[in-house]
């Protein structure tokens, strides 16, 4: 079943669960983009092919908000906004440890291996390294671990993962980047919670959330309030 967060003629966004891809891969699974594109072509009793055009990504084992665009013009506008980090991004995640920080904000050097799909935090010298930036806010703590706000400034392929994992800060359930911890199946506890963007005819901010996962709470993680 979708879940449709936001709608109208130009954009759709809905509610990612883990597990599913955004978009299609090798592996032949079966997409969010197929199942927006059946719900637009239901609802509207459209002919033939839906266009959505896909402006962003989430990794296969993290939840939450995903943008689709309803026509060219919306992706194009919406894409300029991805690349030049204008749109903003919202996440939260359950962390290993406790004792962290109130706030602050990590800088790291990232190299993607693209045979292994894996990033890594480098030298700023390596050759093809990215610089990736962002900014934290410790939510909440309990005996199973802490809750981060996550801003990032940048967006870099596994940025997040990485950049916590980098300083023992492991997202639960995040085997790829050291977690030993179970969190949820096929997820790992890592949610994309609001994404903010420039709406592509009217030119004003659209700010779109996605409430956290029920299981959340049953690993001892409540959502917090929007001015927290």
């Amino acid at each position: 079943m979708l879940t449709v967060l936001y709608e109208d003629n130009h954009c759709l966004a809905v509610a990612k669960p883990a597990g599913w891809l955004t978009m299609g891969d090798a592996t032949g699974d079966a997409t969010l983009l197929d199942a927006a594109k059946d719900y637009i072509k239901t609802k509207y009793a459209k002919p033939g092919d839906v266009f959505l055009g896909v402006v962003h990504r989430l990794d296969r084992p993290v939840s939450g908000v995903v943008l689709y665009a309803r026509t060219s013009k919306a992706a194009s506008r919406f894409s300029e906004q991805f690349r030049t980090h204008r749109a903003e991004k919202v996440y939260l995640a359950a962390v290993t440890g406790t004792g962290l920080p109130t706030e602050g904000e990590l800088h790291d050097w990232l190299l993607k291996d693209e045979k292994t799909n894996r990033s890594r935090s480098v030298k700023p010298n390596a050759a093809g390294a990215l610089e990736c930036r962002l900014a934290f806010r410790r939510l909440q703590q309990t005996d199973r671990g802490t809750l981060l706000e996550i801003r990032p400034q940048t967006g870099r392929s596994h940025q997040i993962r990485v950049q916590l994992a980098t300083r023992g800060w492991s997202i639960l359930g995040d085997t790829k980047y050291g977690s030993g911890v179970e969190f949820l199946p096929q997820a790992i506890g890592l949610h994309a919670w609001k994404l903010t963007v420039e709406h592509p005819t009217r030119k004003e901010p659209l700010m779109i959330g996605c409430p956290l996962p029920p299981g959340w709470l049953t690993r001892g993680f409540r959502e917090p309030r929007s001015d927290a």
